[in-house]
């Protein structure tokens, strides 16, 4: 599914979110504290638009990891074969990276697709040295009752059609919304980052709770 949209992700995430999907990655880069050089490890990189953020961002190498082979062949044309960011085809839940090897680790929008999404998560632990910092972006439902009134009918009802025409698959932007509505709320990820190991867990809500900005940390060795 993933490889059959990926001619028009890019194009589809833009439109989809009027444009603010662009504000939602700067913040999650901003939120890691780059001081220039680090390495930064992108979880479900898709198309590559994070792993490309932190690069602009001032980290010294980012290393992409996901498993949709188009998506990866898109991105890689976005790079132009230089740059500090390379593309790995494999599993979040297997990351093909060494422990300790990542200053940070970030994911937007992938975890949620994750047969096992805590396994994900303890994978990223794994990779990040201690004292390592996280930054997830993922859809949410709105807590607010009159948010979702506006935002549910769009979301499970104006999205899909749209996703449909424009992307000419039939199920994949049906799949967004209940992917979105069958994933775990703010509340329970976090507990989820607590349980791999993590501190310092918040989790802030963007666009009127739309999307949720999981932070957290690697606690530092001792």
């Amino acid at each position: 599914m993933f490889d059959a949209i990926a001619a028009r992700y890019d194009l589809l995430n833009h439109l989809l979110s009027a444009g603010l999907d662009r504000g939602w990655r700067r913040r999650a880069i901003r939120s890691l504290g780059l001081r220039g050089g680090e390495t930064v490890l992108d979880v479900c990189t898709g198309t590559a638009d994070l792993a490309i953020e932190a690069a602009a961002r001032g980290a010294g190498r980012v290393v992409g990891v996901d498993f949709a082979a188009e998506m990866l062949r898109l991105g890689a044309a976005k790079l132009g074969g230089a740059g500090r960011v390379r593309l790995v085809r494999g599993d979040a839940s297997q990351l093909p990276v060494a422990s300790g090897a990542a200053d940070a680790a970030t994911a937007a929008f992938g975890i949620r697709n994750v047969e096992q999404p805590e396994r994900a998560l303890a994978e990223m632990f794994r990779a990040l040295r201690p004292g390592g910092r996280l930054a997830i972006l993922e859809f949410s439902i709105p807590a607010s009752p009159l948010v979702r009134a506006v935002y549910l009918p769009y979301f499970r009802h104006v999205l899909p059609r749209v996703g449909r025409l424009v992307s000419r698959h039939d199920s994949a932007y049906t799949y967004l919304p209940a992917s979105v509505g069958a994933f775990i709320p703010p509340s329970e990820m976090a507990g989820s980052l607590e349980r791999c190991g993590f501190e310092r867990v918040s989790a802030s809500g963007l666009a009127l709770g739309v999307v949720t900005l999981y932070t957290a940390r690697r606690p530092a060795a001792r």
